[in-house]
């Protein structure tokens, strides 16, 4: 069916992840911790309004310009040229690309610094700009498109936090800040392993489009050691922050431990001696379940902060 068609193609499980993540962020954390925010409700909605919008519309852009290379990868889920018009998607791109950045522009005006509109016009140039030009290229492209989903948080240090900046509660305004900017370096690391995992299962597809991907460089079997690599030092890192900072939180350190660690250990021993494309799917799935795990323990630290 064709409105089915169209919530597919704007990748909705993604989209409820950023949706959680964020609301997580203002009501999870800088809310419970009492940290002096710029941001109303209705200035959050706007945030929310622009990111959605903008990041389903790079969903479209990106499905596009790969219709080609997924008939080879996933040809069963491809739907532009099958269900949807090439011009219903440019459409629907443009459609949601305006709504975004007019959002992002207002919220902008509201907050009193109108240069920040600039925010959501680069990052809408940078997902245009990857799936057009910058998927191409070796690495610079897992980099581009995690440092997007690591902006997905950043934004709160840029319109919640710096524009309410008061000399008083500065302490806990420059806390609050490190610690959105150290889960957006581990969403940043582990989206990467993600996009590394993501272009090992779709390396056919890559090689017959022309793409320089690490699995095309290095081959499948190097590639697969560098996902293993990864996995198991931010395994250790999670592990040696829950035995170093978390001891004294017993059940924190347990959330850490079994729903973030756990995925990550099972994700590492799959990753060691993964061949076949579902097993890469797998790793990746995992991987999504570890993000999802992870932004769900934020608000741990507005009451660990506030003992």
């Amino acid at each position: 069916m064709p409105k089915i068609a169209y919530l597919k193609i704007i990748r909705p499980v993604n989209l409820l992840l950023l949706l959680l993540t964020q609301s997580l962020i203002k009501y999870g954390f800088l809310e419970p911790l009492g940290v002096q925010a710029a941001m109303g409700t209705f200035d959050f909605i706007l945030l929310v309004a622009a990111t959605l919008c903008i990041a389903a519309a790079g969903n479209i852009i990106n499905d596009i310009h790969d219709v080609a290379i997924d008939t080879i990868n996933k040809s069963e889920k491809v739907l532009i040229g099958k269900k949807i018009s090439e011009k219903a998607a440019y459409n629907l791109y443009i459609i949601l690309n305006i709504i975004g950045v007019a959002a992002g522009f207002y919220l902008s005006n509201r907050m009193g610094h109108p240069g920040l509109a600039a925010v959501f016009i680069i990052i809408s140039a940078l997902l245009y700009s990857y799936a057009v030009y910058l998927r191409s290229l070796l690495v610079v492209s897992n980099l581009v498109v995690s440092f997007l989903v690591a902006t997905s948080l950043l934004v709160f240090i840029i319109f919640d936090i710096y524009p309410a900046i008061n000399t008083d509660l500065m302490e806990l305004q420059v806390t609050a800040s490190k610690v959105i900017l150290w889960y957006a370096a581990c969403a940043f690391y582990l989206n990467l392993i993600r996009e590394i995992v993501k272009d090992i299962q779709d390396v056919n597809g890559d090689k017959k489009g022309g793409r320089s991907t690490l699995p095309i460089v290095l081959g499948r079997t190097r590639t697969t050691t560098i996902a293993f690599v990864l996995g198991v030092f931010i395994l250790m890192g999670i592990l040696w922050f829950s035995y170093k900072s978390l001891y004294q939180f017993t059940w924190v350190a347990g959330y850490f431990v079994f729903l973030i660690g756990g995925p990550l250990l099972y994700y590492s021993i799959k990753s060691f001696n993964a061949e076949t494309s579902k097993d890469y799917k797998i790793m990746s799935i995992v991987l999504k379940i570890v993000m999802f795990t992870g932004v769900c323990s934020l608000p741990f630290f507005a009451e660990i902060l506030n003992v």
